[in-house]
């Protein structure tokens, strides 16, 4: 989808803005966001929807839970602790298959930031090479991604000669920096860099993208609980929150410096800095560029597809039926 047709959606987003549907409902109506992650550029379209009153606009009082390590959003959600969470897809099928019934209602992020980064001084080239190495990769649900691309390759994960070892990565680059592994996971806007400010040059690294390796999955979608579409309140809540949330990635794509200028904003821990954010801003957009917020089901049918295919042990081990809908979606640009 081209850049202009994009802003017309957004722009048709806008027009629906909510004074009159704030007031149709009695006021303002409450939305516990949570995060996959700490507060960065990531999920700076909603940090900039909540600081330039998109949200209001629709009606909404809108509450941006970050996460971290030892949060999981899907737990967050189930507990009652959200109204909406943000996770990738491979975590959400797996937890719905599971037991938790999540639903995605809208995919603002069109592309996958994931990679391997590796080593070049281990003599990895391409992905026939990694076998007796050690990869970091991230659990918590987390390396869906990594056991589908592995099986993809009938590579085993549990060592050996014809196999790679696992090392469980903290959300760090330290095994990479101290060589405990060869490759390590990392994202485009993200850990990648991190790398690089670590003092390691581009050319010292082999970067795999999962984009490129042809088992990308979704990434950063919007999440609910199955039985709360049963409300057509909810819905409508829902709608007014993916319309304002889309509002404010358009803007950020569009004033990429002055988005992450937002996120610093409402970091409450300090720990992030101007430059790494406006870079990893510039990468999120990659991501995020073109999108309307409305799932692509063929990229959905891609991602079930890679999950499928994971071998004697698959991320889901049937196809998922109801995991997604397009009615909040269909509801926002009416």
């Amino acid at each position: 989808m081209t850049k202009t047709k994009l802003t017309g959606l957004v722009a048709a987003f806008g027009l629906l803005a909510g004074p009159a549907l704030a007031e149709s409902h009695g006021g303002m109506d409450d939305v516990t966001l949570q995060l996959k992650w700490v507060t960065q550029a990531q999920f700076a379209g909603y940090y900039v929807a909540l600081a330039n009153g998109y949200y209001e606009e629709e009606g909404l009082n809108v509450t941006i839970r970050p996460g971290g390590p030892d949060i999981a959003p899907v737990q967050v959600l189930m507990g009652g602790g959200a109204d909406v969470m943000v996770d990738w897809m491979p975590s959400a099928l797996a937890a719905r298959e599971q037991g938790a019934p999540v639903v995605n209602i809208a995919q603002p992020f069109v592309r996958s930031g994931m990679m391997l980064t590796c080593l070049a001084e281990s003599g990895i080239q391409t992905p026939a090479d990694f076998p007796g190495h050690t990869l970091g990769v991230w659990f918590f649900g987390n390396e869906y991604p990594f056991l589908s691309w592995m099986a993809h390759l009938g590579i085993p994960t549990d060592g050996g000669e014809n196999g790679v070892e696992v090392l469980r990565q903290g959300f760090n680059v330290d095994p990479l920096l101290q060589r405990q592994a060869d490759c390590i996971s990392t994202m485009t806007y993200n850990e990648y860099w991190q790398v690089i400010d670590a003092g390691i040059a581009p050319e010292q690294l082999v970067t795999f993208k999962y984009e490129d390796q042809g088992v990308a999955t979704l990434e950063d979608g919007l999440y609910v609980i199955e039985s709360n579409l049963e409300d057509p309140e909810f819905v409508d809540r829902m709608a007014r929150f993916v319309r304002a949330s889309m509002r404010g990635w358009q803007w950020a794509l569009e004033n990429q410096e002055e988005a992450a200028l937002i996120v610093l904003d409402y970091d409450e821990t300090g720990a992030q800095t101007e430059a790494h954010q406006v870079r990893m801003m510039g990468e999120v957009a990659r991501l995020v560029e073109g999108s309307t917020g409305v799932l692509d089901e063929e990229a959905y049918a891609r991602t079930v597809a890679t999950l499928l295919a994971g071998g004697s042990d698959p991320v889901i081990t049937r196809e998922p039926t109801g995991a997604f809908t397009h009615v909040v979606t269909d509801a926002a640009m009416q």
